[in-house]
């Protein structure tokens, strides 16, 4: 007899046999999957998706071994972040943006940061000025910034658009009131972050963590290529963290 989720739980919890276990991780792999799809990333050279499954598998038995059902989480809601986390820690140990890169991205970032702060707003064209480089090099750099801001927007916009309680997203240690009312604070400064964004980028975003299209599709929609939809991700992203240091 196959159990669902909430009685395959309530047996494994009742009794930890390695069998549930393993019946646990084949049900949600299928997680891990729609996660590392979703990540912005370009494998260091030596690795390749199956590598990247892998990394998030090491996430889904931490979530595992963490989750309480009684607690009234989601488990999906509290595996996501762990099986990203687990991915993201083992491609800092490839080192996967190159030193030069990282100084390139935070020269971009303090960039965008004062012309948010002088204009709200900056175009390509004057980014690519301010940073003294021709097109070229600035596609690259918006690559980069793609590749580096995994830290994705999906919590948050979940929590805006309604689709996730908010005491799902709590951290396994009870947070305080001033915890919790810092966090909602956050989701609101990014939300009005996401209002000021110019309309391609925010709709770029919008089809992205809402609609959940890939890369291609979403340039498909917009009549550009996949890597053009990178750029303009990393753009996005880049608006958005200086929009939201420019407001500090």
């Amino acid at each position: 007899m196959v159990l669902d989720n909430e009685k395959l739980w309530e047996a494994y919890i009742d009794s930890p046999e390695p069998h549930l276990k393993d019946e646990i991780v084949k049900r949600f792999l299928p997680l891990v999957r729609y996660v590392a799809s979703r990540m912005s990333v370009k494998f260091p050279t030596g690795l390749d998706f199956e590598d990247i499954l892998s990394f998030g598998v090491l996430g889904l038995l931490d979530a595992i071994d963490r989750f309480e059902p009684d607690r009234g989480f989601v488990f999906q809601t509290f595996a996501v972040p762990r099986i990203r986390g687990a991915i993201l820690d083992e491609l800092r140990r490839f080192d996967w943006i190159s030193r030069s890169g990282r100084e390139k991205l935070q020269k971009f970032e303090r960039t965008l940061e004062n012309i948010a702060k002088e204009n709200g707003s900056a175009d390509d064209a004057s980014l690519m000025k301010a940073m003294d480089m021709d097109e070229k090099s600035y596609k690259d750099l918006l690559e980069i910034a793609s590749r580096s801001y995994v830290v994705s927007l999906d919590d948050v916009l979940a929590l805006e658009d309604g689709d996730m309680q908010r005491e799902e997203t709590i951290e396994d240690d009870a947070p305080s009131a001033l915890d919790i009312m810092e966090q909602n604070e956050e989701v609101e400064l990014v939300a009005e972050a996401l209002k000021r964004l110019p309309e391609r980028e925010r709709l770029l975003l919008s089809l992205y963590y809402y609609e959940g299209l890939t890369l291609k599709e979403i340039g498909q929609v917009l009549g550009v290529t996949e890597s053009r939809v990178s750029q303009l991700h990393g753009r996005a992203l880049s608006l958005l963290r200086a929009d939201l240091k420019a407001s500090a």
